[in-house]
């Protein structure tokens, strides 16, 4: 089991592929297992870094203090464990968020930055929507990951009833899920997230991939915000808030013509 003692925690990751590094850092209750249907499309092309974060997946301890500058510091010393001067960091929803830090924080270590689903505007819903969520898990059931999943998926996801109901079993029943206790202390991080910590210009080669159909993140006011920050957007027809998961192949294909351009 691939670990690494750093900044006060035991950071777990996982690797796959070989080629250029290319770190993928999750989003909000998620951990390096959602990047999953990017793997097989990225591995023969790069060598693929999947940390957990804290307060998710195998990272411990679970409670652990949340700010976007500790979580690109975690992220940045997993770099130096596994010796990489430099390196391709693409980012999902808060994931980005952590990407574009690491920007400000080390502009000479990372080649390229790709954000997914992100948004540097400040929201006061989003860590609505996620207390809400945590209060309808603690009622007990399966709502709270059916809810979950309107928010995360396309229209086309729930077209299919039996793909669905799969996808809530395989959910609930993955062993390292986040526990409540841990979904709660992120959620109340993300409602404390300070965006000045954000570079006002990204130093970089910057791609953000946006879903049209994003329920948690308006794309328009995103695309625009990233834009101002020096970025190159694309706003993805038909897919949602989770892209990589809604058309894995087109995402990775997007991914791999980004980096590979400037490789």
């Amino acid at each position: 089991m691939p670990e690494v003692a750093l900044n006060g925690i035991t950071l777990h990751y996982e690797l796959a592929g070989e080629g250029p590094p290319l770190l993928l850092v999750p989003g909000m209750l998620s951990d390096g297992a959602s990047w999953q249907p990017l793997v097989a499309p990225l591995a023969d092309r790069f060598t693929l870094i999947l940390p957990d974060l804290r307060g998710a997946g195998r990272t411990r301890p679970l409670d652990a203090e949340i700010t976007l500058e500790l979580l690109a510091a975690d992220m940045l010393a997993l770099a130096d464990h596994l010796g990489h001067a430099r390196l391709a960091v693409a980012g999902h929803s808060l994931g980005g968020l952590v990407a574009a830090v690491m920007a400000a924080q080390a502009p000479e270590r990372l080649t390229h930055l790709v954000m997914l689903a992100s948004t540097p505007l400040p929201s006061a819903r989003l860590p609505a929507i996620f207390a809400t969520l945590c209060a309808l898990r603690e009622q007990g059931g399966d709502g709270w990951q059916r809810m979950l999943f309107a928010w995360l998926f396309n229209d086309a996801f729930f077209r299919d009833r039996a793909a669905v109901e799969a996808a809530v079993t395989a959910a609930l029943d993955y062993p390292h899920a986040q526990p409540l206790a841990a979904m709660r202390h992120q959620t109340r991080a993300l409602g404390r997230i300070n965006l000045r910590a954000l570079p006002a210009s990204l130093p970089m080669p910057t791609l953000a991939l946006l879903g049209a159909e994003d329920a948690l993140i308006a794309p328009g006011p995103a695309e625009a915000a990233w834009k101002a920050r020096g970025a190159s957007t694309r706003v993805l027809l038909g897919l949602a808030h989770s892209p990589h998961w809604d058309a894995p192949e087109a995402v990775a294909a997007d991914i791999a013509g980004f980096l590979s351009a400037g490789l």
